[in-house]
């Protein structure tokens, strides 16, 4: 029930991750739901009139255990889903993972972090992307731990951290930035010290580690630079005859180049630290959004990410 264009463009994706073979579990209001499933669809509604809105504060879930996305966390806390998809309020569900699943040993506060394509090939995984705007430095070094669990589990053997900054040199920086690079240091994890992102997308690291609101900013940043890029791509092959001969020749390219970029394909952010899978859908998110962040939960899910987590935090000899 949550998104900008709830529940349609959510229901649309969960029909099609179920035409794909992943069961869906929809929760929310019956009554709007269910004439949106296309007939011969087999979706299952838990029913429920609360839902939290982007206005709500997010310690209000607190008081709403009924709410949609109170319920489709204890859903994942009983066993009975393998993840939870949401596309509304992050700092609500924030609070309601924390209280409905728990949080990993070790985890102080969980962190949202997401996957982006770098120029060599690689996966950046950027932690935090907006869950926590103000974060004290021990807290910076505890995404650190997360990022890295994250990036291990997705297949490198010994990630390496990069830390934010507007320059490289040790001494750049806000006090954030300085007062976490030493805390960094201390992890046992190959960090490279300051990073500025144009290095992080070439590849100088597999992980970058940052505040929520400097992440959120960098995310829609690379989201608003992604779309603008293909939308002039678009308007100069449209241009010319001699354009758009080549515009068919390349058609193929240009639609790689656009699943690899373009933020309806990455689907959404996982929130690390909690004791499950949850997923942090683009409040924005159209139907291929949303099956992309169902598509990134059942594929978290089936490859433990949680237990990869736990056993990379059990890790650290600082705690």
């Amino acid at each position: 029930m949550g998104g900008d264009d709830a529940p349609e463009a959510l229901v649309a994706g969960a029909v099609a991750s179920v035409r794909a073979g992943q069961p869906v579990l929809l929760i929310g209001d019956q009554a709007r739901l269910r004439p949106l499933i296309p007939r011969g669809v087999d979706i299952a509604i838990l029913h429920t009139d609360d839902a939290v809105d982007m206005e709500d504060a997010a310690v209000s879930v607190r008081r709403r255990p009924d709410s949609s996305l109170r319920l489709a966390l204890q859903e994942v806390a009983a066993g009975r889903a393998c993840a939870a998809v949401s596309c509304g309020h992050t700092g609500a569900a924030l609070v309601g993972a924390v209280l409905d699943l728990g949080v990993l040993p070790g985890v102080e506060r969980p962190a949202v972090a997401t996957v982006l394509p770098r120029s060599d090939g690689g996966q950046l995984v950027l932690a935090d992307a907006g869950a926590n705007v103000d974060c004290r430095p021990e807290q910076l070094a505890n995404f650190a731990l997360l990022g890295a669990a994250l990036a291990h589990t997705l297949g490198v053997e010994a990630p390496r951290v990069g830390l934010l900054a507007n320059g490289s040199e040790p001494g750049k920086g806000n006090m954030q930035v300085r007062a976490t690079l030493p805390l960094l240091q201390a992890l046992p994890l190959d960090v490279v010290g300051n990073v500025e992102p144009p290095d992080a997308f070439r590849g100088v690291c597999d992980v970058l580690v940052c505040d929520g609101f400097a992440g959120n900013i960098m995310l829609k940043s690379v989201e608003g630079a992604a779309e603008t890029v293909l939308s002039l791509l678009k308007e100069e092959l449209k241009g010319h005859r001699s354009a758009q001969i080549g515009a068919w020749l390349l058609q193929r390219a240009v639609k790689g180049l656009r699943g690899k970029v373009a933020w309806e394909s990455i689907g959404g952010g996982l929130l690390l630290g909690v004791d499950g899978v949850v997923v942090i859908g683009h409040g924005r998110s159209n139907a291929e959004a949303v099956s992309a962040a169902i598509s990134l939960a059942a594929r978290s899910a089936e490859g433990d990410l949680v237990g990869g987590l736990r056993a990379r935090l059990g890790q650290d000899p600082t705690r």
